[in-house]
């Protein structure tokens, strides 16, 4: 097997998880880091790495980039990619507003070529296996998640993370509004309130959202980053090492024959012959344990797959990760409003900000 040429646009904390993977990859070969910080740049020159100050320098015999820059940076750094005849995988959120996400999937439709998004959850064992238990609980009714971890005060040191899109919605909310599309369908309609009662910011620190999605289901969501608990994803799958990890499971999904919790896999179905109804208890199933996975890595093997031909149903494809941005931005819209945000109604040019 021959290694895909890659390259790594973006060289900050994201970025150098990418270099990780990518090291650590049998399927792509790492040609370049594209890094404009001369500073940073420096550093990681001396650490071995391949460093260029620009896309225009990277050896012509690439075939693919990964694009880990600052949000506001993700469309016009991955249609430089594009414009090189890269293949294109852009770190979540895809882009910054729908108008650049819209026009940077016509572009790489126009070019012909894979644009991906980051949103990297899906590549974890359980989140596929996920799918397929949430067939065993009937007609989908209904999903509760709750995402609260204390972030340490010194996180909002930097002015910029105190700003206004800088709170735990535009943050941290793609990744769990992607998962949820993944397991149960899109989300087409968004009521949000958000509170900074704790912090005292210019940003939200806690969000609660009310979802309703395309089978009819409803959902909630608390997310929060003032509030300690145990219940996150990070905590729940011990997947990031500067997080302390729980194994409580944070999300619930109810159905019409039973229901599950995630990521644990704990099934609840009949316990009983005949109708489920709440006079009969329900039979609890422990999930199968998995094998623990870094899912960058897993991400950027499915990726080298794509280019190289092949198909795949788990990686989010731009437009999931167009949709995902939707209906983030439509959250932070509702919470400004007042008002439910519908798929579709949203501004081209609203930032969540």
């Amino acid at each position: 097997m021959t290694a895909l040429p890659i390259c790594i646009v973006g060289a900050g904390s994201i970025g150098q998880r990418h270099i990780e993977v990518a090291g650590l990859s049998e399927r792509v070969e790492l040609v370049a880091v594209v890094e404009p910080d001369e500073g940073l740049r420096t550093a990681l020159a001396a650490r071995g790495l391949p460093m260029v100050a620009d896309v225009s320098e990277v050896p012509g015999h690439v075939r693919a980039a990964v694009v880990a820059t600052p949000t506001p940076s993700h469309a016009p750094a991955a249609r430089a990619a594009l414009e090189r005849g890269w293949a294109v995988l852009v770190e979540k959120p895809l882009t910054g507003t729908l108008d650049e996400g819209r026009a940077l999937l016509a572009f790489a439709e126009a070019k012909g070529l894979p644009l991906y998004c980051g949103h990297h959850r899906r590549c974890h064992p359980f989140s596929t296996a996920a799918r397929a238990a949430l067939q065993r609980i009937g007609a989908p009714v209904g999903v509760q998640a709750l995402w609260s971890l204390r972030k340490h005060d010194s996180y909002y040191g930097p002015e910029w993370r105190r700003s206004p899109g800088a709170g735990p919605l535009m943050t941290n909310l793609s990744h769990e509004i992607d998962l949820l599309s993944f397991f149960y369908g899109e989300a087409i309609e968004v009521t949000a309130l958000t509170s900074s009662a704790v912090r005292g910011l210019a940003i939200e620190d806690s969000a609660a959202l009310a979802l309703r999605f395309e089978s009819g289901a409803l959902g909630s969501i608390l997310i929060s980053d003032a509030g300690a608990s145990p219940w996150a994803f990070e905590a729940a799958t011990g997947e990031n090492p500067a997080i302390a990890p729980s194994t409580e499971d944070y999300m619930r999904f109810t159905g019409t024959k039973g229901a599950l919790a995630f990521p644990s896999l704990t099934l609840w179905q009949a316990g009983q012959p005949g109708e489920i109804e709440w006079s009969k208890p329900l039979a609890r199933v422990p999930g199968a344990p998995f094998d623990r996975v870094d899912p960058l890595r897993v991400q950027i093997d499915r990726f080298a797959a794509v280019v190289e031909g092949g198909s795949d149903d788990v990686l989010c494809t731009g437009a999931q990760g167009l949709a995902a941005l939707e209906m983030t931005l439509a959250a932070a819209l509702s919470a400004r409003t007042g008002k439910p945000v519908a798929r579709g109604a949203l501004p081209g040019d609203f930032n969540g900000s």
